[in-house]
């Protein structure tokens, strides 16, 4: 039987801890026996859990003969790893184990080292964290896991239950990890990734600067089909100049900055407006619905519709 051991670290997300138990102790095979054997696995017997405590039955050495290794998220993602801990996930993958993270958990799984070089995820509101702790990685805030074989990593809170019945898959099969999304009543597959959850907030405006003005101009013009040289026209300067002040500035350029404004604004009216999509579009400053459609889709990962239905 496949044996799951989920690290339990001080102050572990409880969600996180209880995704994996859940998901793996209920995988069934076709003949009704279990798919796994799952054990919470701590340093020390009894474990902050935030409003809680929990007692883990299993110490460190149950990652030992573990195939698959579970490291949940933490309160404080940024605290130091207990070296005992970084000690047994290492020896865990030098016997080829597979190890995955959880929303945060890809903190503490990246302060091994194991992670170095490799592309990974976590929730979204902690990417940039991650990217400036662990620049030996390459963090995509998009996607809702990334599978690197041996290791793999999630995104934030129910991401978790994508990457878990991922593995169900890798391991079983599509019909008992099926039957196992079933149980948890969740989609198998999940339309769209982590892009679509992601608050898209006003891009950046540098008080003070030179760009101040013209940005403040930008976002009372968005629905004008606007081209670089009336941006430029716009800012008194040409367009060489605007684009090496906005990169300089914004980290962007006029047109992109323009973009995601544009794709930030049309998430609010599809929110908490019936207005239709081609006519979001046209107010967002999109020449054709099909071109609102396919920019929407570049950024958040889903269709506009898809969007409304999640969030409206």
């Amino acid at each position: 039987m496949h044996t799951v051991a989920v690290l339990a670290l001080d102050r572990v997300i409880p969600f996180d801890l209880a995704t994996p138990v859940e998901v793996f102790g209920r995988t069934r095979l076709p003949d009704g026996r279990p798919g796994y054997q799952v054990r919470v696995c701590a340093a020390r017997p009894e474990v902050d859990a935030g409003p809680f405590a929990l007692r883990a039955p299993w110490g460190l050495d149950g990652l030992r003969d573990a195939d698959t290794v579970v490291v949940p998220g933490t309160g404080d993602p940024t605290a130091p790893l207990p070296e005992e801990v970084r000690d047994a996930l290492r020896a865990a993958a030098a016997n080829g184990t597979r190890i995955a993270s959880i929303c945060v958990g890809t903190f503490p799984l990246a302060a091994t080292g194991l992670l170095d070089g490799l592309r990974v995820t976590t929730h979204w509101m902690a990417a940039d964290l991650l990217a400036a702790t662990f620049p030996a990685l390459t963090v995509d805030a998009d996607v809702l896991y990334v599978d690197n074989g041996r290791f793999l990593t999630s995104a934030g809170a129910a991401a978790g239950l994508d990457l878990c019945l991922h593995m169900v898959r890798a391991d079983y099969g599509s019909a008992v990890a099926a039957d196992a999304a079933r149980l948890s009543v969740v989609p198998l597959e999940r339309e769209g990734g982590q892009a679509q959850f992601i608050v898209h907030d006003r891009p950046p405006v540098p008080r003070g600067s030179e760009l101040e003005p013209l940005l403040d101009w930008l976002r009372e013009n968005l629905a004008r089909p606007l081209s670089l040289d009336e941006i430029a026209a716009a800012a008194g300067m040409s367009s060489r100049t605007l684009i090496r002040r906005f990169r300089e500035q914004t980290g962007t350029t006029p047109l992109q900055w323009l973009h995601r404004a544009r794709i930030r604004q049309a998430q609010h009216l599809l929110e908490t407006t019936g207005h239709s999509v081609e006519r979001i579009g046209a107010q967002v400053g999109f020449g054709s619905p099909t071109a609102f459609r396919d920019r929407f889709k570049r950024t958040t990962g889903v269709s506009p519709h898809a969007y409304r239905r999640s969030f409206a």
